[in-house]
């Protein structure tokens, strides 16, 4: 059982007061704080090690260049990837998905299929398109059930002989929907399409196992996990980041510059041109330390009990609409009260100290298909407590009948 009063004496931030009240930070879904050993970490990267990486026969150079990539070696293992030179670093998840869906569209042909699911985040969405204008390929939607869960039956459906590439969201940062990762990509596999995994909203609250994943590409962001924000991991399996281009170029992804032509490094280096975020990459390591410390299990289960008493409270409010019912959920609600908008609902919520995300959470198909414009979001993590959770609901209470 996490002791989260202690947990919470290493984040200073959740002492601070807002508006003359106790903040109640309720929006880790778009960004979690960052304990006092992660930030150390990075005090120490700039006091004691600052260097630039790779380039450098000298001693700090050298020792800067070893820890980035101990952090390399630490990723892979936390992941479970098969080798280190399969770990890309990149600036967050949007960039690891734009990196795939701009070095993989160069292997695709006219007419060649990209299945996506309305759930997804633009991150997942835009990068295809922005494909699609270069190349005419055909995008395809999964729909999702009432409860905010895929419609599988449509998903296999919707792959065939010319599907190239699924992408899809391993859970909505919207519904909190956990989807069905394996069995969604062996189908795939057994069409011969290749796998892209938006981990972003899994890897703060569930185990990470890319091999038994089954996922040929997956992608996750630091900041979301307690870590330092730019920087960003994406898994790729060699077979493809052998075949892929570059995504960009630059210092330390080549071999061989001349104006005759260039020859590029192999991965990870191939797709890791100019100087990378070395000081956070290297603090990184002890974000994964600390969770791995702390036990990715007892977090699960708080959270579980602060998402199943959280959603349960806000049932005795008149008017309330959670949108993603799914049974196993990820500690996300999204909700509305009556016919309020979000927008005021979160303003009001903001001046009682309690900050919760509102819009559409960069994910509009799923709005236009829920047929609403935005909802507020309350999301958990490790240091949340049932207090909090109390103050929240008190809160809601008292302005629902601002909102009529």
């Amino acid at each position: 059982m996490l002791d989260v009063e202690a947990l919470r004496r290493e984040y200073p931030i959740l002492s601070r007061e807002v508006y003359g009240r106790q903040l109640v930070y309720l929006d880790n879904t778009a960004t979690s704080q960052t304990p006092r050993c992660v930030v150390e970490a990075v005090t120490r990267m700039y006091y004691e090690h600052k260097a630039n990486v790779h380039r450098g026969v000298f001693f700090l150079s050298q020792e800067a260049t070893d820890l980035m990539e101990r952090t390399r070696d630490r990723v892979a293992r936390y992941i479970n990837a098969p080798s280190r030179d399969e770990v890309i670093f990149t600036r967050g998840t949007t960039e690891a998905l734009n990196l795939v869906a701009s070095s993989m569209g160069q292997l695709l042909d006219d007419g060649d299929e990209i299945v996506l699911t309305v759930m997804e985040h633009h991150a997942n969405i835009v990068p295809w398109q922005l494909l699609q204008s270069r190349k005419r390929v055909i995008i395809k939607v999964v729909p999702i059930h009432a409860d905010g869960s895929l419609d599988l039956e449509v998903y296999k459906s919707l792959i065939g002989e010319r599907t190239r590439i699924v992408s899809f969201c391993h859970v909505s940062n919207v519904l909190g929907t956990v989807n069905p990762v394996r069995e969604m990509a062996d189908y795939a596999h057994s069409h011969g399409a290749v796998v892209v995994v938006d981990g972003a909203q899994a890897s703060p609250h569930l185990p990470i196992d890319v091999q038994a994943s089954g996922a040929d590409f997956y992608a996750f962001s630091s900041h979301k996990m307690y870590g330092p924000a730019g920087v960003g991991v994406l898994y790729g399996k060699r077979e493809w980041l052998e075949r892929m281009p570059p995504y960009q170029g630059g210092g330390e992804m080549i071999k061989h510059v001349s104006f005759e032509g260039t020859t590029f490094e192999q991965p990870p280096l191939k797709f890791e041109a100019g100087t990378p975020d070395f000081v956070d990459i290297a603090a990184f390591s002890t974000c994964l330390d600390y969770i791995d410390g702390i036990g990715l299990r007892e977090i699960e289960t708080h959270e579980e009990e602060l998402l199943k008493y959280a959603t349960d409270r806000m049932m005795e409010i008149e008017g309330m609409r959670i949108f993603g019912t799914t049974p196993g959920k990820a500690p996300v609600i999204s909700f509305l009260m009556g016919n309020a908008h979000h927008y005021d609902t979160g303003m009001l919520l903001d001046k009682l100290g309690i900050a919760v995300r509102t819009g559409h959470h960069c994910a509009q198909p799923l709005m236009q298909a829920l047929g609403i414009e935005g909802t507020v979001r309350a999301s958990f993590a490790l240091y949340n407590t049932r207090e909090e959770v109390d103050t929240f609901i008190a809160a809601l209470k008292r302005i629902r009948p601002m909102l009529d």
